[in-house]
């Protein structure tokens, strides 16, 4: 079954749910549990613009490897730099990095025409990742955590 599990978690209240979800999937595996986020940047033509500064990505982390932790599970995170659009192939390419057999992250809900303009990471990811993608389901609870 699973002995290594990358879970990507982002600033959104969806994290709780992802995070929720490895723990619960490391703990009837016996995996281990990587987690991973990354800090956005934008390019314009002059200058790279962090979208998120590195205390608030450490935070989020920090909160990541907290719950796990405290669930029982043996974890370890890491803070990763990249562009809005290689977000996604950060992703993959840590899962293959960290040799991970599954890789857990939230879906973001858009609209369509939103969806067709700015690809979501989630299906990104699960279309051209060399590992098992497990998508978490949205949970209205996370924001009460």
């Amino acid at each position: 079954m699973f002995q290594r599990i990358l879970v990507a978690v982002d600033p959104s209240p969806a994290r709780h749910s992802v995070i929720r979800l490895a723990g619960d999937m490391a703990r009837l595996t016996g995996a281990k549990v990587g987690v991973l986020h990354v800090a956005p940047s934008s390019a314009s033509l002059a200058a790279v613009v962090p979208l998120e500064d590195d205390a608030e990505a450490k935070a989020i982390l920090d909160e990541a490897l907290a719950s796990l932790r405290d669930a029982g599970v043996e974890a370890e995170g890491t803070v990763a730099h990249g562009l809005t659009t290689q977000i996604a192939t950060t992703i993959s390419a840590a899962a293959v990095e960290w040799q991970a057999d599954l890789l857990i992250l939230s879906p973001h809900h858009r609209g369509s025409l939103e969806a067709l303009v700015n690809p979501r990471v989630s299906d990104s990811v699960a279309h051209h990742s060399r590992v098992a993608v497990l998508l978490a389901p949205a949970d209205d609870s996370a924001d009460r955590d």
